[in-house]
């Protein structure tokens, strides 16, 4: 991973970029036309967004004003809990892609596990992946016992599992599930929102190589194969995220950040999910 366009073969052979731009709570009109532009400028090719965070018409409007042939952008959107089951799942698909003003998502996942709900979802996901209408299909905030109960039940296996994720919560054992089963790990959330950044191990390591404690976190993702989507509005913000590939983090430097986890969360619990 030497550069931002570098990208990861999924399971299924599509090729997604190592590192992206996540747009949850980014607001709908110029903030997030100005942002998704700026990040475009900086390299970055994958743009996450999703239903719920009702910003979906900004996101297609930047990428048509953009210039960047559709070909060269990775965009991922997801499934709203309330959106689940068959029936409603396919018609979200088709209002994502309208509100998106394009003709194929390159992801699609299924936002959260709804109980009684996922694997009816999964399968509308499956037939939109089948028609060509999605390059590749996923989900987020997925638990082992969740991929399991999916995988026991699907046709399709799913190419990546999108969670929380940072040094905090390193969702060891079910990065290794994924691992053994050939789905990629994408990080939402993988500065935690800053919440660590005067961490003196991460403050040492930073200063080590002249870099910030958040860009130590991104490389730490990137060397360990996982995804890592920041979300930022701020420019300079944007600018030193994507800053990540001209050092290399030493063994001993990548066991002392596998350290600090707590298996702390900060987002929901998926097993107790009520939205």
């Amino acid at each position: 991973m030497e550069s931002i366009y570098d990208k990861i073969k999924l399971h299924n052979g599509v090729e997604m970029p190592v590192l992206g731009l996540g747009v949850y709570k980014v607001e709908q009109g110029n903030q997030i036309e100005e942002t998704i532009h700026t990040a475009l400028e900086l390299g970055y090719r994958l743009i996450d967004t999703a239903s719920f965070y009702q910003n979906e018409e900004g996101v297609g409007m930047a990428i048509r004003n953009s210039g960047i042939p559709r070909e060269e952008l990775f965009i991922t959107s997801k499934v709203w809990n309330s959106d689940q089951g068959y029936d409603n799942a396919w018609r979200a698909f088709d209002e994502s892609l309208e509100k998106l003003g394009l003709e194929y998502l390159d992801l699609y996942l299924i936002h959260w596990p709804v109980k009684g709900k996922y694997i009816e979802t999964w399968r509308a996901l499956e037939k939109r992946y089948q028609e060509g209408r999605v390059k590749a299909i996923g989900v987020s905030n997925f638990k082992i016992h969740h991929l399991q109960d999916l995988l026991s039940q699907s046709k399709e296996r799913p190419v990546i599992n999108q969670v929380e994720l940072h040094p905090l919560l390193a969702q060891t054992e079910l990065r290794e599930y994924c691992r053994q089963n050939d789905i990629a790990v994408e990080a939402w959330s993988p500065l935690s929102r800053g919440r660590f950044l005067n961490e003196p191990i991460l403050g040492n390591i930073a200063d080590r190589h002249g870099k910030t404690p958040a860009q130590v976190i991104l490389r730490w993702h990137l060397q360990h194969d996982i995804i890592p989507i920041p979300k930022s509005v701020t420019p300079s913000r944007l600018k030193e995220n994507a800053d990540v590939f001209n050092f290399r983090l030493s063994e001993q430097e990548i066991a002392e950040i596998d350290g600090l986890n707590k298996e702390q969360r900060f987002g929901a619990d998926p097993d107790y999910i009520d939205f």
